[in-house]
């Protein structure tokens, strides 16, 4: 069983911060959460491990609703 990786590990964090700003931006608040979904879609089919996503999603949902 594979578990979900919370250490850090995200090479040129800050860039990629910068990326998802940009990707944001002149964006309707409709459109902004339609990236976000098309995004989280997008990563979980590149992760794919059905077991870790679920990890994943516990894990923020954590941060949410404490």
């Amino acid at each position: 069983m594979t578990t979900l990786n919370l250490a850090p590990n995200l090479a040129r964090g800050d860039d990629f911060y910068e990326a998802l700003i940009d990707a944001h931006r002149d964006l309707s608040a409709a459109q902004s959460e339609m990236l976000n979904a098309q995004l989280i879609l997008l990563l979980a089919n590149q992760i794919g491990n059905h077991e870790i996503l679920v990890a994943a999603l516990k894990k923020a949902r954590e941060g949410v609703a404490a």
